[in-house]
């Protein structure tokens, strides 16, 4: 199982580190989010370290369907219920901030980057209306579209313009190699003042952990406050050449986009432990809607999702002021990594960027997602159902699509031989 990104790139290579070290700001991490705190640090002329326990991108970045949008969903009429017009204002400009980054720095990287409009289609027409006037009200240009190539029922969509998709490891690879990096170092510890590698310590002044889930249990709640969603990719050749992106505004629908030749459909969704359509959903959707269509490639994806649908960025919690991280990107790591950067680098200097408040760790918590995040974990601490999960001690679930261990608590996951796939669990499972 392999994307098309790691089927048509090369990254670059980095040593390992081997003994100890000081650096100003320790990064933990080498995914997408991570990079680009890296390289908005150097950018900076900030001196710091990027500490990868495997290779760079071996994780969620290479899963992507690498959408760059501000356009998440159905979500801006849900964020001005919730925040307010104001709060859904600052999501909306910190996204599209994110979106033209990307953009400057495309210009100059050979990464496939095309600007491509979004469409967010659904069976509700009342919601559809909802979603475009809030998007008006914030200033965001919009329209609403009846007739779509896609070969699913709709009412319509919701469509804005001039957004973007890209490659998402030939980005990386246009960016990381001149990055301080060291692959295989394993952060095991953090101790007051830096952190314990598998070779060593790692002396920091500041530490951003932006490790997809965050690893530290000691402090912020991160395990009630995020639950991870697996979803599913196909690319197919031989079928209908879409121009622009399209998604489902339910969790659980597809998604569609081209990448050359190729078309992209997702979906199969499901909570992390749960069961749900998988590749069998899209495969037999592409057999009956695609048939003269082959399959080229296959992979799957796990997103960490947010107590109220906004990602935490910033101070790890209240008590850490040296700490910080980056989580909770609700399928959108693309626009939802380069928003962190820009937070969390700014953060490590000692300054507070204009999106930084919306965006804390520290925010409440206090809603009907965290009741059914708490009653999930209560239900795998008590299920006395063996093999059990290293990290908090929830029981595992086999995924027989993807032949692997799942913890429905948290999202960590193992292969049949106990091997560590997904965290937040940070070791091995020993059956």
């Amino acid at each position: 199982m392999e994307s098309i990104w790691t089927k048509t790139v090369r990254l670059p290579q980095f040593p390992a580190l081997t003994g100890d070290m000081k650096t100003d700001v320790l990064i933990i991490g080498g995914g997408m989010a991570g990079i680009l705190c890296a390289y908005m640090l150097k950018e900076a002329g900030v001196d710091y370290v990027l500490a990868e326990a495997d290779r760079i991108c071996g994780g969620i970045t290479k899963d992507t369907t690498a959408k760059i949008t501000f356009q998440h969903g159905f979500i801006y009429d849900k964020l001005i219920g919730r925040f307010g017009a104001a709060g859904a204002k600052v999501y909306l400009d910190a996204n599209r901030a994110a979106l033209d980054r990307f953009g400057q720095m495309c210009r100059f990287i050979d990464c496939d980057f095309e600007t491509v409009d979004s469409y967010v289609y659904t069976n509700n027409r009342a919601k559809m209306e909802a979603e475009a006037a809030a998007l008006s009200r914030l200033g965001a240009s919009c329209d609403m579209v009846y007739s779509l190539p896609i070969a699913i029922p709709n009412r319509g969509a919701v469509r804005v313009k001039a957004q973007a998709q890209f490659h998402p490891l030939k980005f990386i690879n246009g960016i990381a190699k001149d990055l301080n990096i060291w692959e295989n170092t394993k952060v095991l510890e953090l101790e007051k003042g830096g952190a314990v590698t598998n070779h060593g310590r790692i002396k920091a002044k500041k530490i951003i952990i932006a490790t997809h889930f965050p690893i530290l249990n000691k402090h912020g709640l991160y395990f009630l406050k995020l639950y991870q969603h697996r979803s599913y990719v196909i690319a197919l050749k031989n079928a209908p050449k879409f121009e622009g992106m399209y998604v489902d505004e339910k969790d659980s629908g597809m998604s569609f986009r081209r990448y050359g030749d190729l078309l992209l459909l997702g979906g199969g969704g499901h909570r992390t432990g749960k069961k749900g359509g998988n590749w069998k959903e899209l495969t037999d959707f592409a057999k009956k809607h695609y048939p003269d269509a082959t399959i080229t490639a296959r992979w799957a994806t796990q997103d960490c999702m947010s107590l109220d649908s906004v990602p935490y960025i910033g101070q790890y919690a209240k008590s850490t002021p040296d700490l910080f991280t980056a989580a909770g990107f609700n399928k959108w790591g693309m626009t939802g990594s380069m928003v962190s950067a820009m937070i969390l680098a700014e953060a490590v200097q000692g300054r507070t960027h204009p999106y930084a408040s919306f965006f804390s760790p520290c925010r409440s918590m206090l809603t009907a997602r965290l009741a059914v995040n708490a009653a999930e974990s209560t239900l795998g601490l008590l299920t006395p159902t063996l093999p059990r999960c290293p990290h908090l001690g929830c029981a595992l679930r086999y995924n027989s699509a993807e032949h692997s261990w799942d913890c429905p608590c948290h999202g960590s996951r193992f292969d049949e031989k106990g091997n560590l796939i997904n965290n937040p669990a940070t070791d091995d499972k020993h059956f």
